[in-house]
This record gives C-alpha cells, sequence and structure tokens, in this order.
C-alpha cells in the first residue's frame, strides 16, 4: 500500500509544463521513497511503497513509485524531464547497472536496473547512482541560499562514508571511492572491519559500532537508549558516548582537512538524535581545537549541521541526478 502526498500548487498558480517534472527515487531494502520535483527544485508530491526482492522486484517496484507519483499530477512517465534512482551497492552511474546490492537481492553479474526501468516506463531517461552520493546532491539542494556549493554528506548508518560535492557537482573519484573515508585505519590494534583492514574509522563511527558497545536493553534503538542513559549521568554510557562523539568529530575534521567543505552535514539512521548528537560533536571539535591555532581558526564546529529530518534528501538528489534537457 503506498503513501502518497498531493501535490503542492505552484505559488503563481500556473500550469508547470510536463518536461519541467522529475522523479527521485530512494531504493532501501524494505521501502522505497519517491519524490516529484518541480522545474524550482520543490518537492510537489512524496510516495511511499515496500520495495520489492529482486531485481525483477526492484524494477516493478521503481515502476510503481515512477507511475504513482506522476500519473496523478496529470503527467504521463514519458513526458518527465528524468527519473533518477538512489541504491545501496556498487553502481555503474555510466551505465545504469548495478550489482552487490544484498539488501535488495541484486547479486552477481552487474544487473541494467536503469535500462530496465526504463523501458517499462516507455523509454523515458533513468540514470542510477549509489544512495550516499545522491543523498549528497540532495542534502547541498536543501542547504541555506548562502553556503556555497561544496559539501559532504556524512552518513552515519549500518557502516559510515561520506558523498562529496564540490563546487555544486559530485565528486566520485577516479575510481568511485571518493568520501569512503569508514576505511581509512585510525588504530593498527582495533576491531577488524569488513574490508579486510583492522582499527578503520566505520568500526568506531557507525550504528554498528555503537550498538555492539551498547545493545538495545528496552527494544528502542541502541543509539537513543545510550544518549538517554548518558543525559541520566550513567557512567559507562557517559564515556561510551564520549568516545562515540569525538570519534565523528574526527571523521568531520577529516573531510574539512581533505576536502576544506563549507557544510558537513550528519546524515544516516544514527543523526535521528538530532541535537544531542550535533552538540556533542560540536562540543568534540572544540576539544580537538585546544592546543592548534591551525585546527581552532578552521572553524569546523561550525560548519557541522544535521540533515533536515522533513526533507528526503537521497529522493531529491536523485530527482536532480535524473533531469535532462528538455527540448
Amino acid at each position: 500500500m503506498s503513501e502518497l502526498s498531493p501535490v503542492v500548487p505552484s505559488s503563481d498558480g500556473t500550469t508547470r509544463p510536463p518536461g519541467a517534472l522529475s522523479v527521485g527515487l530512494d531504493v532501501g531494502g524494505t521501502k522505497v521513497l519517491g519524490v516529484l520535483l518541480g522545474p524550482e527544485g520543490n518537492v510537489l508530491a512524496t510516495l511511499r511503497i515496500p520495495t520489492r526482492y529482486g531485481p525483477e522486484g526492484v524494477v516493478a517496484s521503481a515502476v510503481e513509485a515512477v507511475r504513482g507519483l506522476a500519473e496523478p499530477a496529470g503527467v504521463d512517465p514519458t513526458e518527465l524531464s528524468g527519473v533518477g534512482i538512489g541504491v545501496p551497492g556498487l553502481v555503474d552511474p555510466a551505465t545504469g547497472s548495478v550489482v552487490h546490492a544484498v539488501n535488495l537481492g541484486i547479486e552477481g553479474k552487474p544487473f541494467a536496473l536503469a535500462a530496465q526501468v526504463s523501458a517499462e516506463l516507455g523509454g523515458v531517461a533513468v540514470s542510477v547512482d549509489n544512495d550516499l552520493n545522491v543523498a549528497a546532491l540532495g542534502a547541498a539542494h536543501a542547504a541555506p541560499p548562502s553556503a556555497s556549493g561544496d559539501l559532504a554528506f556524512l552518513a552515519l548508518g549500518t557502516g559510515m562514508a561520506a558523498g562529496i560535492v564540490l563546487a555544486g557537482e559530485l565528486r566520485r573519484g577516479v575510481s568511485g571511492a571518493a568520501g569512503e573515508i569508514g576505511h581509512v585505519p585510525v588504530d593498527p590494534a582495533g576491531p577488524e572491519c569488513p574490508c579486510g583492514q583492522r582499527g578503520c574509522l566505520e568500526t568506531f563511527v557507525s550504528g554498528t559500532a555503537l550498538s555492539a558497545r551498547w545493545p538495545s536493553r528496552e527494544g528502542r534503538p541502541a543509539p537513543a537508549e545510550l544518549f538517554d542513559a548518558a543525559a541520566a549521568g550513567v557512567p559507562e554510557a557517559v564515556q561510551i558516548k564520549h568516545e562515540f562523539v569525538t570519534a565523528v568529530a574526527s571523521a568531520v575534521r577529516l573531510l574539512v582537512l581533505t576536502y576544506d567543505v563549507d557544510r558537513v552535514v550528519l546524515g544516516g539512521g544514527v543523526s535521528a538524535l538530532g541535537v544531542p548528537l550535533l552538540d556533542g560533536v560540536r562540543e568534540a571539535l572544540a576539544r580537538q581545537a585546544d592546543g592548534s591555532p591551525f585546527i581552532a581558526s578552521l572553524a569546523i564546529a561550525d560548519r557541522v549541521a544535521l540533515c533536515p529530518p522533513d526533507v528526503p534528501v537521497a529522493a531529491v538528489g536523485a530527482a536532480l541526478a535524473g533531469r535532462k534537457e528538455v527540448s
């Protein structure tokens, strides 16, 4: 069953040409979150449906979501300026193929997701990218008008990685590994990382790492229980929280020193902690700046922000990436 928000009429009351609209989909292991984006980049409608498993299921879910957004707005999918899809896994943006998207049931040889969805929708242009990359684009789009086009989206979820936007453009790197700071080793004697190294930053800065140190005791998300226990003064929780926000601050500092971005936006599941997380990270950054005039001069704490909880940044970024020029 889908959940669809109504289309928001344009502020000037005019009718937008169909080709000015695009659709973006954030395809996760359990749900597809889609948006219909207007010509000014405004969200006109959102939709949420369950994700079907396997290659054919993902295609069917994507097609259902696109039609569910376009048709109530009186737009045939072929009239869209494009469709963008963000998925977890290894993606070749040039071909729109996906491989090793285990949570979606796409494994083995590359699967031509863009071509399959396009064929089902009558040939509309479809682009596919990694969900973190499109989230970075969406976060940059949601940034205040005064912000520059340089931004890092730091996803704190099952793992930890960053999406990088410089001068308004996504930066993937030569091999697509730009922003994979979760696999920078910081402790040679630390825990073994799934990547094969030891003591990677991700083993300290991720929801998985936090849950391992403070398992859920009440059935709520472990990070929320940990921060509540720390606020209540539980000594062990206070220590684990301190070490966690310090490690997140180190990841933020690494991104600023590497890319000198204007903003580092905290996203992913752990960012649902909200202001307590942001305050803790800023305090840790202030501590790290003590004794270093150079680090203090960069004002890194002032560059950190939370991902807006009411903006589906991955879906919005996918819609922006999916646009093409309308003749």
